[in-house]
């Protein structure tokens, strides 16, 4: 005859398990191992996901900064000087700063009768990239300036390096164009503006940086008024 075994005493119980009990185990066992299995395999999807990410960021190649823009209005105003009767302006500023524009360009006289008015203009970018512009009118007016500036209000004035300045607040809020702060000087026959979204303080560098050309302006004989362009 085939031996048959006792069937197990389990400590739990302290008796032999019935079959339904056996049955009972088995699948509470097989739905853990189940359980584990399916954490397992979410970590380690989770661990290839990462894994892969960082393998795509490290492979994208880095783009630089863009570099800012390098406009030589110093080379420019040279080339623009005998077409106006003034000493251009060229701001003196550090390599901090960048030029988008340069170039001489005629405006229609808001005052009837009068001629059209010529004007040197410089855009500079500013160290945080911010605009700062720059323009000298020839025999200019109150009208045209106030035009330039978007007809920001005069505020007070300021003194840098000796040469007087009007400083003018755009009263218009956020929506105040490319002036938020400005100041304006006449030397001689130039009409001066220096304004932009930069802070103040970039504002009043160009300022200072353009004594020079001011002083030159100053002491430049009167001569007759600029001529325009005719078509």
């Amino acid at each position: 005859m085939k031996d048959t075994k006792p069937p197990r005493v389990v400590a739990e119980l302290g008796r032999p398990e019935t079959p339904q009990e056996t049955a009972d185990r088995k699948a509470e066992n097989s739905r853990l191992y189940r359980s584990r299995k399916t954490v397992n395999n979410l970590v380690l999807s989770l661990l290839a996901t990462v894994g892969l990410v960082v393998v795509i960021v490290l492979a994208v190649p880095r783009g630089e900064a863009p570099e800012r823009p390098t406009v030589d209005y110093a080379q420019l105003a040279g080339q623009a000087q005998p077409d106006l009767p003034v000493p251009l302006l060229t701001p003196e500023l550090g390599d901090d700063w960048g030029s988008n524009y340069a170039d001489v360009r005629t405006t229609a006289s808001p005052v009837a009768g009068t001629p059209d008015i010529r004007s040197w203009n410089v855009g500079l970018i500013s160290p945080d990239d911010e605009f700062v512009g720059l323009v000298q009118g020839v025999d200019a007016n109150d009208t045209w300036l106030l035009a330039e500036l978007d007809e920001a209000r005069p505020t007070g004035t300021v003194t840098i390096d000796g040469v007087e300045w009007v400083e003018y607040a755009n009263g218009s809020g956020s929506d105040d164009g490319n002036v938020a702060y400005a100041l304006s000087t006449v030397a001689g026959r130039s009409t001066i503006a220096v304004f932009g979204t930069a802070k103040p303080e970039y504002v009043l560098d160009v300022a200072r940086s353009v004594r020079t050309g001011v002083t030159a302006n100053l002491d430049a004989p009167s001569g007759a008024p600029a001529e325009t362009d005719s078509e």
